[in-house]
């Protein structure tokens, strides 16, 4: 067990890439917190479920002290909370609009801003953005936005606690082989068309898995000691510039 006696705490851990990360993390002996928005999602996990809620401050100081009660401190924080929608600009509502941001930005931030204080000094915060953020996908616009905002606290964020010796990097999917593919609320026949456009447009002609992902996540975690402010591409070469 390479990673025996840390501490880690994922967030969205119940489901696709933040499952596969948790399973990942347990395997490599590390104990894991983490959320979802019911606890019963995470069956099977070796961890510590916390049912809460990305968008509600209220949830989010009681996950800080759930885990300051259970761990005291952590080498992880990987903020992977995320919500996206295949809607048109000139479709979304303010609702839409609205939920997206307060999932995916708002509570990244304010998650890494309850938690950092309990990161050890040399550990480390990981959060997910998209390769959406530099590609202009048609429908997802919004989401783009707020994954966007993401990568730029990380960067402010890195300088921020670079004095405590914590790193904050990112790491950026592409198309990934979850069951959702990422999106809400999409009917199974868009879907599917979702995932051949995936497939056609990646350099490297299919999806990434989730264990690519999680590959990732503990590699910035662990491995990149010399590394902060970055941010690792999953995505088959999409968004570098390669060209198919």
């Amino acid at each position: 067990m390479k990673y025996l006696g840390k501490k880690a705490v994922v967030t969205g851990g119940t489901h696709g890439m933040g499952r596969a990360t948790v399973e990942m993390l347990v395997e490599n002996g590390v104990d894991v917190v983490l959320t979802g928005r019911t606890a019963e999602r995470a069956e099977g996990l070796k961890a510590h479920a916390v049912a809460s809620d990305a968008t509600d401050l209220g949830d989010i100081a009681r996950l800080r002290s759930e885990v300051a009660h259970r761990f005291q401190d952590i080498d992880l924080l990987f903020v992977n909370v995320g919500f996206s929608t295949l809607t048109p600009f000139d479709q979304a509502s303010e609702a839409d609009y609205d939920r997206t941001f307060d999932v995916n930005t708002k509570g990244a931030f304010f998650t890494a801003q309850h938690l950092a204080p309990l990161v050890k000094e040399g550990g480390s915060i990981v959060f997910t953005t998209s390769v959406a953020t530099v590609l202009g996908s048609p429908g997802l616009s919004v989401y783009a936005g707020a994954k966007a905002a993401v990568r730029a606290f990380a960067r402010g964020l890195a300088a921020e606690l670079a004095p405590r010796n914590v790193r904050v990097n990112v790491v950026s999917p592409g198309f990934i082989d979850t069951p959702s593919m990422g999106v809400s609320g999409v009917p199974r026949e868009v879907l599917e068309q979702f995932k051949e456009e995936g497939d056609r447009i990646t350099p490297l002609k299919r999806h990434g898995t989730m264990d690519e992902v999680a590959s990732a996540v503990l590699f910035l975690a662990f491995e990149a000691t010399f590394t902060t402010g970055a941010e690792l591409a999953v995505d088959g070469g999409l968004g570098q510039g390669v060209s198919a």
